[in-house]
């Protein structure tokens, strides 16, 4: 007989090594899963209420107009909210954005998830305030909730500023 020690595993180790694997995969999936719907309902959540805020204070900052819109390219306001939004200078004052407006941000959203805004543009004058009389809202969830309370709820009031509702998805 050989003195020397075998290095290595064998098939039955191996199996089972697998095997075990297999099973911990298994159960953390359903998790991992959760755990991606919710941060990119956050993220989405985080972008939107930095997009408001930085519109609103590019208005107050340069004395002119801000707006926020929905937007699928980030050149034209289009009203899509679901495919992404802008921000931009509003230098002419009319809500709507003109050729040679600086478009300040442009996010495009995941396709998991479903985002419906306010058929206006969210627009502020020069002090801040939104342009509109009534609150503006904005929903936004993943496409499948997963029994968890992801949908949130963006009102911007005639101030200007942001309150969120979080729930479960409807």
């Amino acid at each position: 007989m050989s003195s020397r020690r075998s290095k290595g595993f064998t098939l039955v180790e191996l199996m089972i090594t697998l095997v075990v694997m297999g099973v911990v995969a298994a159960i953390a999936f359903p998790s991992f899963q959760n755990l991606i719907r919710s941060s990119r309902a956050a993220t989405a959540h985080n972008e939107l209420i930095g997009m408001v805020n930085l519109a609103r204070n590019d208005a107050i900052r340069n004395n002119q107009g801000g707006v926020v819109c929905g937007s699928s390219n980030g050149t034209t306001c289009n009203g899509q909210w679901g495919a992404g939004m802008m921000a931009f200078s509003d230098s002419n004052a009319d809500g709507a954005f003109s050729n040679g407006e600086p478009v300040l941000r442009y996010t495009a959203f995941n396709s998991a998830l479903t985002v419906t805004g306010p058929a206006a543009p969210i627009a502020f004058d020069a002090r801040g305030r939104r342009r509109a009389g009534a609150n503006q809202i904005v929903t936004l969830r993943p496409m499948n909730c997963g029994g968890q309370p992801l949908q949130s709820t963006l009102t911007i009031n005639a101030s200007g500023q942001v309150t969120t509702v979080k729930g479960a998805c409807q």
